[in-house]
């Protein structure tokens, strides 16, 4: 069985005491634990930001994507080998921001992988400057008299994108978050996990406070169904004195795996290609 100090790397993280992501980094720990997968047959990629940083601290296989290109390397990955269990990691910034089209694409395709977003509302690495989730008002290095824009909506966004689960998750509550990535993990389809991540360096508004006072289990409402859309779209906009975190949406519909014949029996890397003859398809380029 996988225990969580095999997941344990002799580095230790390098984020600031009390950072949001050390949350996140225990809870996907022990969600891999409690699924008992093997840490061979786990891919963990990322994007740049301080989320980046997480695969260098959890003992399983990870590649260090360029900023916003975290989608398009694990959907590369899964449909290489779709047995691996592929986890996506980035900030709202790499997912939100400059990444938002592989976003949107991938969840539409509904590629069997698990996303998960350190939305600390701020760019953190870079000290500072507001993200797409900052909230309108806020005022940073980059909006010193206050963001005029209203922020992204990762919730609605992804039910507009089709995504077959979505999910909030609070990085204040381990427990809770184990439980939202062990369930994305198991979904077959695009998990996608925001984060709500406290920056305590950067973000003096959306601190574990803040959220503390206002965050509510959807799983504790009994009117509440994750199968219902238009009622996952209410619960979307709702933000403020009341914030929701659990399971919003969930649907089971074909992988795009799925439809691929060629990987139907076997996965693509496992195939035998000597045989393969690419002569005329060079002579054709040339």
């Amino acid at each position: 069985m996988t225990s969580f100090e095999e997941l344990t790397t002799q580095e230790k993280p390098t984020w600031c005491p009390g950072c949001g992501n050390f949350g996140i980094l225990t809870a996907l720990k022990n969600a891999i634990v409690e699924l008992n997968l093997p840490k061979h047959e786990v891919v963990i990629v990322a994007g740049i930001g301080c989320s980046g940083h997480l695969p260098q601290w959890i003992n399983t296989f990870a590649f260090h994507s360029l900023h916003g290109r975290a989608l398009p390397v694990a959907q590369a990955i899964k449909l290489a080998n779709h047995k691996l269990k592929v986890i996506a990691v980035g900030g709202d910034g790499d997912g939100y921001g400059i990444g938002t089209a592989h976003f949107i694409h991938a969840m539409r395709r509904n590629v069997n992988i698990t996303y998960i977003v350190h939305n600390n509302q701020i760019y953190g690495l870079t000290t500072g400057q507001a993200s797409p989730t900052s909230e309108k008002g806020f005022k940073s290095k980059s909006t010193p008299h206050g963001l005029i824009e209203p922020p992204v909506n990762p919730i609605a966004l992804a039910l507009a994108s089709d995504c077959s689960f979505v999910a909030r998750g609070f990085a204040g509550d381990v427990k809770h978050l184990t439980h939202l990535i062990v369930q994305g993990i198991q979904h077959k389809g695009f998990a996608l996990i925001d984060v709500l991540q406290p920056c305590i360096s950067f973000n003096y508004l959306n601190t574990y406070e803040y959220f503390m006072k206002r965050v509510y289990k959807l799983e504790e409402d009994n009117s509440y169904n994750f199968t219902n859309k238009r009622l996952a779209f209410e619960k979307a906009f709702e933000w403020g004195e009341k914030i929701p975190i659990g399971l919003f949406y969930k649907e089971e519909r074909k992988t795009y795996e799925d439809e691929l014949p060629q990987i139907a029996e076997i996965p693509l890397v496992k195939q035998n290609i000597n045989e393969i003859d690419i002569s005329s398809l060079i002579e054709e380029m040339c």
